[in-house]
């Protein structure tokens, strides 16, 4: 017999949450306004309340444990650390965005213990967290599901069941590839309209009445006309999950070909150093930023302590991505970063003659003169 959901999870039961990025730290705020006593782990220290000093004594402390890092190797070391002290009364929630094998081995190393494993990837972003209105997207066993219902409810506006461990997540990577290829879309239709010399609004404008309009281009066309690239969701982590994408496709040989264009749109921005950023930053490929008369080399990117979206720190820092290990272009120009448009939108026309290359151009015009002389 099922206990009723106010039984399963009764607001005196202590909830833990580990990852305090963006999502990851509004979550366990949201939890305590809600009268759910929370505590936190975090790879690097936080003056929170109820930050406690390890995994396993997170695990000691709280029945329902959630699970909020970045990428599949944290997500498997934590599985794992926190193995050591899960019993059947656990219940562990993954919100991470990793490959589908990831989940389910995550799941697996839980439930040896005898815990239940509940994969809970989500939409939504740091608004929504706040607000506790995320749509998130659950695989798992319907016990495992009951047991964690009442903390999803508590922090979103409707759950998706997809089926088993490892399908959601399949989901959530094909909902990002259409998320990514949007605003790689958007960035190149600015671009086209710059170039006529209309003003960027009027394209905003237009495309809340256009059929394609959607909640992602209600959101980014604004902050991108702003040039506003505080992240939400970072080019790092969307790079990862359109790689993710890519290696699931090839074992059908599958050719994801918008995958691929805005996969190295968002390889170019790591490799200038915006890895940080919000993912809708490949707009500077086409519509420049302000800056200083004078334009300098860009710096290895930093790491900081909190990362965009649905994600938090790896708990260890060995494995590098490849991206990361590109060196930044060197670029052929110096030169002012003005921007291109004036305030209102339409092309600066007094704007000075010289300005960055973007990249690649420079091979274009070279290839373009070598086949003229031919």
């Amino acid at each position: 017999m099922k206990r009723p959901a106010s039984a399963s999870h009764p607001k005196h039961t202590n909830i833990g949450v580990i990852g305090l990025g963006i999502i990851g730290s509004r979550i366990a705020a949201h939890l305590r306004r809600k009268g759910f006593p929370v505590y936190v782990w975090n790879r690097s220290p936080r003056p929170v309340p109820n930050f406690v000093g390890s995994l396993r004594e997170l695990a000691e402390l709280c029945n329902c444990v959630q699970i909020f890092v970045s990428d599949d190797t944290a997500l498997l070391q934590t599985a794992e650390q926190l193995s050591e002290k899960l019993t059947p009364r656990h219940v562990v929630l993954a919100h991470s965005t990793v490959a589908p094998d990831s989940m389910r081995a995550a799941a697996e190393i839980v439930e040896r213990r005898g815990s239940r494993f509940l994969e809970a990837t989500f939409t939504g972003s740091k608004g929504a967290a706040e607000k506790g209105e995320l749509i998130y997207y659950v695989g798992g066993t319907e016990e495992a599901l009951h047991e964690g219902r009442p903390i999803l409810e508590a922090t979103s506006k409707e759950i998706v069941y997809i089926g088993a461990v490892g399908q959601a997540s399949a989901i959530k990577i094909a909902t990002n590839m259409v998320t990514a290829a949007t605003v790689e879309a958007a960035a190149e239709a600015l671009a086209l309209i710059q170039s006529q010399g209309l003003p960027l609004e009027k394209f905003v404008e237009a495309m809340r009445a256009n059929a394609s309009y959607s909640g992602t281009l209600a959101m980014k066309l604004p902050r991108m006309l702003d040039r506003d690239f505080q992240p939400h969701f970072s080019v790092k982590h969307m790079l990862k999950d359109v790689e993710i994408a890519s290696q699931m496709a090839l074992p059908h040989f599958l050719d994801l070909r918008v995958t691929a264009a805005a996969r190295e749109q968002l390889v170019e921005q790591m490799q200038w150093g915006h890895g940080e950023d919000d993912y809708s930053a490949v707009l500077r490929k086409y519509l420049y930023e302000p800056a200083s008369a004078l334009y300098e080399e860009p710096q290895p990117e930093e790491q900081h302590q909190e990362v965009a979206a649905d994600a938090e720190e790896p708990i260890t820092t060995s494995a590098k991505s490849d991206t990361q290990s590109v060196a930044p272009q060197q670029t052929a120009f110096v030169g002012s970063q003005k921007s291109l448009l004036n305030p209102s939108g339409a092309v600066n026309e007094s704007a000075p003659a010289i300005t960055p290359a973007r990249p690649g151009l420079l091979k274009q015009l070279l290839s373009r003169f070598s086949s003229r002389k031919e």
